[in-house]
């Protein structure tokens, strides 16, 4: 065990958040066990279930924080253009659930339906479609309306898609990016008065690479 260190709560529990994210991307979910968490964090199991109650409560604090983070790097920024911004959002979700795999799969599979978990889901993506809404040339209330309604079916679509994914990589990453973006425009155009994206789909062989 490495020598404890005096941390103000605060450290300390984003010191066991770092340590359980680790676990968490580098193993199942059922191979996590928090003696291990105390033992690579250099502190007892006492001071572990004082900040988290139990290898739930550490994996839900966990996966909030890959949410928040995924959030904050997520960037819709008016002055990039509608691919633009798909892009860099479903390069930033995908850089993080490749890399947390684990984690990933167990919040989509081995948590499935539990309600913390899917809480922290269903929060991040109303967050991203609220802010989609905000940079869609949206003419009146019900074509708002309209439009949400398919950022909601499509972010989910997403969801199950990548986890597919992730399972069996049936196509390359890119390809996967790229699908998800085809999905969500073609599924916008009809409801809006001009084209979201009038150069999509990128022409040529390796265009959306």
């Amino acid at each position: 065990m490495p020598a404890r260190q005096r941390l103000t709560p605060a450290d300390r529990r984003a010191q066991l958040l770092t340590v359980g994210a680790r676990l968490f991307a580098a193993h199942p979910y059922a191979d996590v066990l928090m003696e291990e968490v105390a033992e690579e964090a250099g502190v007892s199991r006492a001071l572990l279930y004082r900040h988290f109650p139990s290898k739930h409560a550490l994996f839900a604090a966990v996966y909030q924080q890959g949410a928040d983070q995924l959030l904050a790097e997520t960037r819709l920024d008016p002055t990039d253009s509608l691919v633009e911004q798909l892009i860099q959002g479903m390069d930033t979700h995908l850089d993080y659930f490749v890399a947390n795999r684990n984690a990933v799969l167990a919040a989509n599979r081995v948590l499935a339906g539990d309600p913390v978990i899917q809480t922290i889901m269903t929060n991040e993506l109303d967050t991203l479609r609220a802010r989609l809404l905000t940079v869609l040339p949206l003419a009146d209330e019900r074509t708002r309306e309209a439009v949400s309604g398919v950022l909601k079916s499509w972010l989910v679509f997403v969801q199950v898609l990548v986890v597919d994914w992730l399972t069996h990589e049936t196509c390359t990453r890119t390809q996967l990016r790229d699908a998800c973006i085809g999905a969500v425009l073609g599924a916008l155009r009809p409801l809006l008065a001009t084209d979201p994206a009038p150069d999509w789909p990128p022409r040529g062989p390796g265009a959306g690479t």
